[in-house]
């Protein structure tokens, strides 16, 4: 049967459009040409756009010629690739980057410090010059006017006045001590002591020295021995015995606190208590306990060394003495009203 020169013609420009075709498309499916019947999933899109190789069949492609380096992997869904298929024995790591070794940390500053030089030293300790140092003296002194006072009491008013003294050292020390009082411009009662203290903790101090009263009647001395220094709690506390003539024996014991109710507003608190051994009528003492003082008094120190204070007092007589007072028209107490000062130098 003949054909005509058209189809003669159609048929030969088919096969010469296949004949050129065919090398290029073999070039770039070489490892897809094994599968004989690709589907639509399998053939990659021929604008290089977005391929979705959760649907390819890899395990029918020939991953050694595929050149991986002009692939856009950004693009790609790597997580739906199953990684446990591939042979990663074959892979090039070092050419990923995987295998560069991390640069180690620096052990040495980038800035070395120096070595310390002999005149570094010299700089940071220079020689002293002890001759031209100017040490604290070794004999230190203080005089306390603790009670400086005028007094407006029931039966009549006065002054009073209880002050102390030391000159020494840290440990041992010269004490003064002196306490007396005033009623209608007579003086009624004055001592002085004059003894040795010698501290035997850093709170305490032992004292032994001598007596002499003034008034009342005729003047007499006393051997004196005692304890002085800061109870717990703070608490300034003097406890002193004395021996006198005749073998007669009394205590002094004083008891006195500090409130802060401000940094210079101190409220102090006092209790002072004497005894007697025997009874001294021509003195006006009984045997016991003789008299008990009680006192608050409120300060402020425009500074340490100087604080004026008013205060209340209360005194009260006990036993034989209050009998020898009375006899002799006094009264066995009394309620005072005190302004004062308090100083030290």
């Amino acid at each position: 049967m003949s054909r005509s020169p058209l189809t003669a013609t159609s048929a030969l420009s088919t096969a010469l459009l296949l004949a050129v075709s065919a090398p290029a498309w073999a070039q770039s499916h070489a490892g897809h040409a094994t599968t004989p019947t690709a589907t639509t999933a399998d053939t990659p899109p021929a604008d290089g756009g977005n391929v979705d190789h959760s649907q390819m069949d890899h395990s029918k492609m020939d991953h050694g010629s595929a050149d991986h380096s002009q692939m856009d992997h950004s693009k790609m869904d790597h997580g739906s690739t199953d990684h446990s298929k591939m042979d990663h024995s074959k892979m090039d790591h070092a050419a990923m980057g995987h295998g560069v070794p991390k640069a180690p940390a620096p052990t040495e500053p980038l800035e070395p410090i120096p070595a310390v030089t002999a005149a570094d030293r010299l700089a940071a300790f220079p020689p002293i010059d002890h001759g031209a140092m100017e040490h604290a003296p070794e004999i230190h002194s203080m005089l306390l006017v603790n009670r400086l006072e005028h007094w407006d009491g029931q039966h009549g008013t006065g002054q009073a006045w209880e002050a102390s003294g030391w000159v020494g050292g840290n440990i041992n020390r010269l004490w003064l001590r002196s306490e007396g009082e005033r009623s209608d411009g007579r003086t009624e009662s004055a001592d002085l002591e004059v003894m040795y203290g010698r501290s035997v903790s850093p709170w305490w101090d032992v004292l032994v020295g001598v007596k002499q009263d003034f008034r009342p009647a005729d003047s007499r001395t006393w051997a004196a021995f005692g304890i002085q220094g800061l109870a717990p709690y703070k608490f300034e506390t003097s406890a002193t015995a004395y021996v006198g003539e005749s073998g007669q024996f009394a205590a002094t014991v004083e008891v006195e606190y500090e409130l802060l109710l401000t940094n210079r507003l101190i409220l102090q608190p006092l209790v002072e208590a004497s005894f007697s051994a025997k009874d001294e009528p021509e003195y006006g003492n009984g045997s016991g306990l003789n008299k008990v003082e009680a006192g608050l008094r409120l300060r402020y120190e425009f500074s340490r060394r100087f604080a004026p204070y008013i205060g209340i007092s209360h005194e009260r007589l006990f036993g034989d003495t209050a009998d020898y007072h009375e006899a002799a028209g006094e009264r066995a107490r009394d309620t005072r009203w005190v302004a004062g000062v308090r100083v030290w130098f």
